[in-house]
């Protein structure tokens, strides 16, 4: 699916977007995530992008609508995906494994 672009959604301190994939909810699926964390959004078809507190966070943690599969982290600073703004178009790829 990497690379894809898509119309970025914001709640609260996450991004995501829609993908044209869907999945089962794996057993390690989790709704408490450190900030950076990509998760899958099963219900949503989503890839989510947390990077701080949501709607339903208690305190300062990240915590998802529901619980995801989680996919991987992001390189560098994941506050600095607080610019993106709704509608905003968004890039997302892989980046070769370092050696």
């Amino acid at each position: 699916m990497l690379p894809c672009e898509a119309s970025a959604q914001t709640w609260g301190e996450e991004v995501y977007f829609n993908l044209p994939l869907t999945a089962a909810l794996e057993a390690d699926a989790e709704q408490v995530v450190e900030p950076g964390t990509v998760c899958f959004w099963v219900q949503g078809n989503a890839l989510a992008l947390p990077f701080g507190p949501t709607p339903v966070s208690r305190g300062d943690e990240c915590r998802l609508v529901s619980r995801c599969n989680v996919l991987g982290k992001i390189e560098g600073d994941p506050r600095q995906l607080g610019k993106v703004r709704q509608g905003e178009a968004i890039r997302v790829e892989l980046l070769p494994e370092k050696a």
